[in-house]
């Protein structure tokens, strides 16, 4: 039974990788303005830390990476949950959807890893290389924060789409959630340190921040990346993270059972 319902998942999920290269020319412009964005920040951080060095003896140098690495993250987190939800409800096919052989939301994370896959080389790796080329190479502090970068991005990713996913489910009472899609974009780039690290944020906010779950999608691994924090600091962190991960993916069990019943009620 698992093998089966495995097998129908991976298969959504190489239809998706293969309608993801067929996107050239999207693929092309993204490339492009990830890029302009990437070296604008990069250089913007060098000309502002010059010869100085800030917080935890960060340098210019450790900015750029920081700079090249986000760029790099930021196509991890790239879901389209949102939108898929969006769409079955306003064309009414999220009752067809209901009556697939699939978890209707397994079937939406399906499609978004097989278009993250595709990104890894669609997008990923020409943006680590167009970063390292131009900038410079964004090598991590040492070796042995690799593997915990590796899970805190693994936890990222969770967090990130569990937050798409029930951002999403608001397309069941909303008329439009266009303009809301945009605003959380915007929000969350703005508030998990992606575009300005916390550190630079007043105290009283940066204590806010910490206490969200944003934070933990990229400015966490980040820091490991830089190594800008202790090692015990960054283990205490990525215990939040996790705890982050389990209280949205509660949220998210409780959301996706109330909306799916309401649709169920109405009949689509």
């Amino acid at each position: 039974m698992f093998s089966s319902s495995f097998r129908k998942y991976l298969f959504i999920c190489k239809t998706r990788i293969i309608r993801s290269f067929t996107y050239r020319f999207d693929v092309f412009g993204n490339i492009l303005m990830q890029t302009i964005v990437m070296v604008t920040t990069a250089f913007f951080w060098k000309a502002l830390f010059q010869d100085e060095t800030f917080r935890n003896g960060i340098t210019a140098d450790n900015m750029m990476t920081y700079t090249i690495m986000s760029s790099v993250l930021s196509v991890l987190f790239t879901t389209g949950v949102e939108r898929r939800i969006q769409e079955s409800v306003e064309k009414g096919s999220i009752a067809i959807d209901l009556m697939r052989p699939v978890n209707v939301f397994g079937m939406f994370f399906a499609e978004d890893l097989g278009n993250l896959i595709a990104l890894l080389f669609q997008n990923l790796l020409p943006i680590l290389l167009l970063g390292s080329l131009l900038i410079k190479v964004p090598t991590i502090v040492s070796v042995s924060a690799i593997p915990m970068f590796a899970v805190s991005v693994i936890l990222s990713m969770a967090i990130n789409w569990l937050t798409a996913a029930i951002f999403g489910m608001w397309a069941f009472t909303a008329i439009s959630m266009d303009a809301l899609f945009q605003v959380k974009k915007h929000l969350i780039r703005l508030l998990s340190g992606s575009i300005i690290p916390i550190w630079f944020f007043p105290k009283w906010l940066a204590g806010i921040l910490n206490a969200l779950p944003f934070v933990y999608i990229y400015q966490l691994p980040l820091d490991i990346y830089i190594g800008s924090a202790s090692n015990e600091e960054i283990q205490g962190r990525m215990l939040i993270q996790l705890i982050w991960v389990l209280i949205l993916a509660a949220l998210f069990y409780l959301f996706s059972k109330k909306s799916l019943k309401k649709v169920l009620v109405q009949g689509g």
